[in-house]
């Protein structure tokens, strides 16, 4: 990062909403105005950026195949976030899964590569293939809150039998909207004997 641009990145800063991470205005608040009306089914999240000042970054390293952008916000993410992470003492780190379709056609999958620079910086286990998306849904920015619940519905599954190995797992992603896609993906993992879920975003937006 140069000189230059590291200043315009801007951190979330506390307050933050108790269950999703995402700042608030006000510091009576212990929750978000989302998570006051919506029971989230992860246990805990935490980003790093407030969304706004990384959003061309975040463009640019999901869809002109920047993949070298991930070194630096990993490091960041370990760095900033690291205490919070290591404290919850999970198994494994899971980054959230593209569908095959569209990872072939991305090339990468960039919670994946953000996923591997934690585990790294942190000495984490990092599970690729351990969670699937198994339908190529419409990307949730442009549905709105139902449409965003139908559209994940069956969307992932399991990929390998030993999922009871891990009973604490952190998702990966890089950004934290509504917190459908990471409810749907907690909701699954459940089902499946994992007592926790925490979810780790590089970026959200703000809570009110």
């Amino acid at each position: 990062m140069c000189r230059s641009c590291a200043p315009k990145l801007v951190y979330v800063r506390q307050p933050l909403c108790m269950k999703c991470g995402k700042e608030l205005s006000d510091e009576n608040q212990e929750y978000c105005r989302d998570c006051l009306h919506k029971k989230h089914l992860y246990d805990r999240g935490i980003s790093l950026y407030r969304y706004t000042s990384v959003k061309k970054a975040v463009y640019r390293f999901k869809y002109a195949g920047r993949q070298e952008y991930a070194a630096f916000f990993g490091k960041e993410m370990a760095w900033h976030l690291g205490r919070q992470i290591l404290s919850w003492k999970v198994d494994a780190l899971v980054p959230v899964p593209l569908h095959p379709a569209r990872k072939r056609k991305r090339g990468y999958n960039q919670a994946e590569l953000l996923a591997l620079e934690i585990g790294k910086q942190l000495g984490l286990r990092v599970e690729n293939n351990w969670l699937i998306r198994t339908k190529n849904t419409v990307p949730q920015k442009l549905l709105n809150g139902q449409e965003r619940q139908n559209n994940l519905k069956k969307a992932f599954n399991i990929g390998r039998n030993d999922v009871k190995l891990y009973d604490r797992i952190i998702l990966v992603d890089d950004i934290y909207t509504t917190g459908t896609t990471l409810d749907e993906i907690a909701a699954l993992l459940k089902e499946h004997g994992v007592s926790k879920v925490y979810c780790v975003t590089l970026a959200c937006g703000s809570g009110v």
